[in-house]
C-alpha cells in the first residue's frame, strides 16, 4: 500500500536536515546567485531556471517584480531577472507589472534582445526556424520605454549578429524616439548604417599594434573596469607600460564590479595586487560600520573552491574571500574563522591578505558547519557565515544575531528560523546587513 501523507525530508545535497522555504525565499535564493543556465556544483543551470518558472506564480506580484529589480541593481545579474520578467508575462495577476520591471531591469541595448530569445524559446528548433509566439503588450511597452534609454555608441556596440536583433526590437514595439536625434540614430540602426563602435574589442581586432591600441583606450577612457581587469594579462603581454596600467586602475569605476572580480583578476595579475586590493575596497567607503564584536566564518569546503558555472574561471570561494575581506573593514572587533572538517581561527588580516590566509587555512574536504557554528558562537557576538549552505550536520540557531551569507543558488539550505538569511555575492549583502541593524537601533 502507498502512503500518500509521508513525510518528505528537504536535506541538502551533503545530507544535513534543511528546511523547505516559503516560494518568496526559495524564489530569492534560487534567484540572488543564479548565472542563468550555467551548470553549478549540484545542480544544473536548467534545473535552477525550471524551479524559477515554478516559483514566480506562486509568489505576490510586486515581490516578484521587486527580487528581479534587486537581482539586477544590487547583484548586478543580467539574465536571470530577464527571465523572471518574461515568466511574470504569463500570468494574468503578475502581467500588470511586466513593463515597469523590463523598463528597470534592461540596462543594456542586449538586454531587449535576450529578452525576446528567452521570451520565444519555448518553441522547439534552432531559434531561426522558431515560429515567433506573439510578444505580451506589457512586454512591447516594456521594451518600447528601454529603448529610448540608449545613445547612438550604445546601440551600435551591441548591435550584433544573432537571431534576433536589435532593429527587430524597434520593429515589434514601434517605440516613439525622444527627437529627432534618436529617431535619425533609430534609421541609421535599421539601414545598417551605423559607424562602428570605438570599443577595445573592435580595436583590438582590427589588427593594429596592441600596445599602442591599449594606450590610447586607456587615455581616452574606453576601456571600462570589468574590461579593464579582463585584459590585464593581455595589457601586460603587449607591454603596456606598468604605470600605465596603474593609473587606469586607480582611476576606474569599482560600483558594478563584483569584489570577487578583483580577487580572479589579481589571479592572473599579480604584479598589480596592491592597485586592485585599493579598487576593490574603494566601493566600501561610505558604508555604516558594524559596532561591536563580530565573527566571520568562510566556508572552504571542496565545493566552494568549483567555478561559480561552467563557463566561469571564479569559485564561490573568491566570492565569499571578496565578501569577507568587505566585513573585516566595516567590523569595529573581528575574529575571523575558516570551516571545513575543522575550524581554524585566522589572523583578521586585510585585503588579499585575507584571502590568502583563507585559501591556505586547511585542507578543502568535508562541510561540517554545526560544528564550526557550536564552537565558536557567543552570546552577544555577531556571526556572519560565508558559505553555499551544505552542510554534513545540522546547523543550530545562533546564539547572538547570525547572518547565513548565501553564495549559491541550491534548493535547499541551512540555518533556518533564528538565522538572518542573507543571499547574493555582491557587496550589497554588506550593506544590507549595516543597514537592517541601523533600522533596528
Amino acid at each position: 500500500m502507498v502512503r500518500l501523507n509521508k513525510i518528505v525530508r528537504a536535506l541538502t545535497f551533503e545530507g544535513a536536515k534543511a528546511k523547505r522555504f516559503t516560494p518568496e525565499m526559495a524564489l530569492k535564493r534560487a534567484l540572488m546567485n543564479c548565472l542563468l543556465w550555467e551548470n553549478q556544483f549540484y545542480e544544473d543551470g536548467v534545473a535552477i531556471a525550471e524551479r524559477i518558472k515554478l516559483l514566480v506564480p506562486q509568489v505576490e506580484p510586486s515581490r516578484v517584480a521587486a527580487l528581479a529589480i534587486e537581482a539586477r541593481e544590487a547583484m548586478k545579474l543580467r539574465h536571470a531577472p530577464l527571465l523572471v520578467a518574461r515568466e511574470m508575462a504569463r500570468h494574468e495577476k503578475h502581467r500588470v507589472l511586466v513593463a515597469d520591471t523590463l523598463a528597470r531591469v534592461i540596462q543594456r541595448p542586449d538586454g531587449m534582445t535576450e529578452l525576446l530569445a528567452i521570451y520565444w524559446a519555448d518553441a522547439l528548433g534552432p531559434m531561426q526556424q522558431r515560429k515567433r509566439q506573439p510578444v505580451s503588450a506589457q512586454v512591447k511597452k516594456g521594451l518600447a520605454r528601454a529603448v529610448t534609454k540608449f545613445d547612438a555608441y550604445q546601440l551600435a556596440k551591441y548591435d550584433r549578429d544573432g537571431a534576433v536583433r536589435i532593429r527587430d526590437v524597434l520593429f515589434l514595439v514601434h517605440a516613439k524616439p525622444k527627437d529627432a536625434d534618436q529617431e535619425k540614430v533609430w534609421k541609421q540602426l535599421v539601414d545598417g548604417e551605423l559607424a562602428s563602435p570605438d570599443t577595445w574589442e573592435v580595436s583590438l581586432s582590427s589588427g593594429k599594434d596592441k600596445r599602442a591600441t591599449f594606450e590610447r583606450l586607456i587615455g581616452e577612457n574606453r576601456l571600462g573596469g570589468l574590461a579593464l581587469l579582463r585584459n590585464l594579462r593581455l595589457m601586460q603581454k603587449a607591454e603596456v607600460p606598468h604605470g600605465t596600467i596603474a593609473g587606469a586602475i586607480e582611476a576606474m569605476r569599482t560600483d558594478r564590479i563584483l569584489p570577487y572580480r578583483f580577487i580572479t583578476a589579481a589571479r592572473y595579475a599579480p604584479d598589480f595586487e596592491p592597485e586592485l586590493e585599493s579598487a576593490m575596497l574603494k566601493s566600501i567607503k561610505g558604508y555604516a560600520r558594524l559596532p561591536g564584536r563580530a565573527r566571520l566564518l568562510i566556508d572552504v569546503s571542496g565545493s566552494m573552491f568549483y567555478p561559480l558555472s561552467a563557463q566561469s574561471e571564479m569559485t564561490r570561494a573568491e566570492a565569499a574571500c571578496g565578501l569577507a575581506i568587505l566585513a573585516r573593514e566595516v567590523c569595529d572587533e573581528v575574529e575571523i574563522f575558516t570551516f571545513s572538517n575543522e575550524v581554524v581561527k585566522i589572523p583578521p588580516r586585510r585585503g588579499f591578505a585575507l584571502r590568502d590566509k583563507i585559501v591556505g587555512s586547511q585542507p578543502h574536504n568535508g562541510t561540517y558547519l554545526g560544528k564550526a557554528t557550536s564552537e565558536i558562537d557567543r552570546k552577544g557576538d555577531r556571526l556572519i557565515v560565508f558559505t553555499d549552505e551544505q552542510s554534513h550536520d545540522t546547523v543550530p540557531d545562533p546564539k547572538g544575531r547570525g547572518y547565513m551569507v548565501n553564495v549559491a543558488s541550491y534548493q535547499h539550505g541551512v540555518g533556518y528560523d533564528a538565522w538572518t538569511r542573507v543571499h547574493g555575492f555582491s557587496e550589497a549583502v554588506i550593506a544590507w546587513i549595516a543597514a537592517s541593524e541601523q533600522t533596528k537601533h
